[in-house]
């Protein structure tokens, strides 16, 4: 099934990107959780109008990027949460509370889309979690969950 891209989704493309993909992963993964639209001649026209959004909101050098990745290395990220007994959280951190974290420990603005976690932060202590700002480019966040 040939689809638009409307969000990152990794390892398959950006947004505005027209790409194939098999008939179930499209119905029962991309087309509800909004990531896509089909593609349709229509539809082209709405390529153009996701690119030039995408463009406004991208970082669009490497240089860019590494600034922006300075900035995040050297900011202290600390998390409040509540936590049970013996370090468990109720619930995870997820990619939104960390984005809301950096911009509140006087970090520049990230998009919650581009924050990778490998495994979710259940527990206290310190984590490290990956931004992708460029293609080329991860910032590594060293993020402190503390309880509330």
């Amino acid at each position: 099934m040939k689809i638009i891209l409307t969000n990152e989704v990794s390892g398959l493309g950006i947004a505005g990107d027209v790409v194939e993909v098999r008939d179930g992963y499209a119905r029962n993964y991309l087309l509800p959780r909004g990531f896509a639209i089909r593609w349709t001649r229509g539809g082209e026209k709405d390529v153009e109008q996701i690119r030039r959004a995408r463009k406004i909101r991208e970082i669009s050098t490497i240089e860019q990027a590494n600034d922006v990745k300075a900035q995040l290395e050297g900011t202290k990220v600390r998390l409040k949460v509540r936590a049970g007994d013996g370090g468990r959280l109720f619930g995870s951190v997820t990619p939104g509370d960390i984005a809301t974290a950096v911009k509140s420990a006087g970090g520049p603005d990230v998009d919650k889309r581009r924050i990778e976690l490998r495994t979710p932060i259940k527990t206290l202590g310190a984590h490290e979690v990956s931004v992708r700002l460029h293609s080329e480019v991860v910032a590594k966040v060293g993020v402190e969950v503390q309880p509330a």
